[in-house]
């Protein structure tokens, strides 16, 4: 696959190269016709005053004479043409040789001499134009147009000078193209590595690819990917001795009270029976909180929304926890505006204050502050716990709301993720703030 990818990239660039050369030669072709048809041009108006010429010195004749229009037709020569001249009646008069041959030996010599740096064009065709004068045709001229040879050389220089660059910028687009391929797909191969090892178990492969582009930012997005991997990796193990604590806990209980049963050396009466059941209890509570946290992250937790009244539902939890408060010698403050109202679940959101505020129970002193206060933002209903108690280490704070991460209180570390997954299931969100050694403040919004 990376085999593939490179020999595209070297296409690629291959084809961008050969365009770019291809426009170099279109536009060379391009200036060349644009330079003739200038030159044609220019032509034309030479051949115009060489006509003008010609009738003024039929005028002033009154006919054709060779040695009056042999002046004319050398000037049409230095001018960049051969020209043959005719009557009226089709007839032969002269033409550029014979109007050379007219001049002196100096004069001849130098106008030899520029006319040997002309060449042929137009393959030697004569192209007529008629002579007037006062509207009567008096003759015409045969002209031959000559191209500078020097036109030629131009020409020439100028393939030789594009066939270089086309050996020169071939060569180095071949070779840039080889070099930057491999450079781009380099990257790419050390990813597909990572992927690799990271498929094949090895959550600890981290890829190093500088720069500030597209494909760096890829490379550090996977090396956060591989760190979570990693982290969930190290949870997941964690999952399996937290759960087996947790769970061997009250079944040893349980069998060492049955086997005192089956012996004989435990009575089998209320009290020893209420013992098995809140053990058995405590075995439902935690099969429930995972039960509850696989239904909130599969979305197929069933919530019964309604309209209520907050301020006594808040009043009756308070309640509830009123004896553990005081057995602690701790204060729970509750502040609730009158008349406000909340859209949700009661049980559900019942369970999310009664977590948020065992967690601020267990994490206060005696003699501490607990506050749960809800009011009205905007458009959503805010409920906040606040705790002055240990509260939490910045580096523990990102990872709170992390699937069985736990802090020192033990537990199996799913409180605050079902707390975040019933709020979001809500359409809310929580918010936290703390810091160690003072408190911290949990603040949940739902929608109204």
């Amino acid at each position: 696959m990376a085999k593939n990818l490179w020999i595209k990239f070297f296409l690629l660039l291959i084809a961008v190269s050969l365009i770019a050369l291809s426009s170099a030669f279109l536009l060379r072709d391009l200036m060349l016709a644009d330079f003739r048809e200038y030159r044609e041009g220019e032509m034309e108006d030479r051949v115009y005053w060489v006509t003008a010429s010609l009738e003024n010195t039929y005028e002033k004749y009154s006919g054709w004479k060779k040695e009056g229009v042999a002046e004319d037709i050398v000037w049409a020569l230095m001018l960049g043409f051969h020209v043959r001249l005719y009557n009226a009646d089709g007839a032969f008069v002269t033409d550029t040789e014979e109007a050379v041959r007219t001049l002196s030996p100096l004069m001849k010599k130098r106008v030899t001499a520029i006319s040997e740096l002309l060449g042929p064009g137009r393959d030697n065709e004569f192209v007529p134009y008629t002579l007037f004068l006062g509207g009567k045709e008096i003759g015409r001229i045969g002209v031959s147009f000559l191209r500078p040879k020097k036109e030629d050389v131009f020409i020439q220089r100028s393939n030789k000078m594009l066939f270089l660059s086309l050996l020169f910028l071939g060569g180095g687009a071949v070779f840039l193209s080889l070099v930057f391929s491999r450079k781009l797909t380099k990257p790419l191969r050390s990813l597909t590595d990572g992927v690799a090892a990271i498929s094949g178990g090895n959550l600890k492969k981290r890829v190093t690819i500088s720069g500030k582009d597209e494909i760096a930012a890829l490379s550090d997005a996977f090396n956060r990917m591989a760190q979570t991997l990693e982290a969930q990796e190290s949870l997941r193990k964690k999952l399996t001795s937290n759960i087996a604590h947790e769970l061997r806990t009250p079944l040893s209980i349980i069998r060492g009270e049955l086997e005192g049963m089956m012996d004989g050396f435990i009575p089998i009466d209320k009290e020893h029976l209420e013992s098995l059941y809140a053990e058995i209890g405590r075995l439902r509570n935690i099969i429930e909180r995972i039960e509850d946290l696989a239904q909130a992250e599969a979305g197929s937790l069933t919530l019964r929304k309604q309209r209520f009244e907050l301020k006594p539902f808040l009043n009756n939890i308070a309640g509830r926890f009123g004896k553990t408060f005081q057995d602690k010698g701790a204060v729970l403050e509750m502040r609730c505006e009158d008349r406000l109202t909340a859209n949700a679940d009661p049980e559900r959101l019942s369970q999310i204050i009664i977590n948020l505020l065992s967690n601020a129970l267990n994490a206060i002193e005696p003699g501490g502050r607990v506050i749960i206060t809800a009011v009205r933002k905007n458009k959503e209903l805010a409920i906040e716990v606040l705790d002055y108690g240990r509260g939490i280490k910045k580096e523990d704070l990102p990872f709170i709301f992390e699937r069985f991460y736990k802090g020192k209180d033990g537990g199996l570390g799913l409180g605050l993720t079902i707390v975040k997954e019933l709020i979001e299931s809500h359409g809310g969100r929580i918010e936290v703030s703390s810091e160690y050694g003072k408190g911290s403040s949990f603040t949940t919004y739902l929608p109204l």
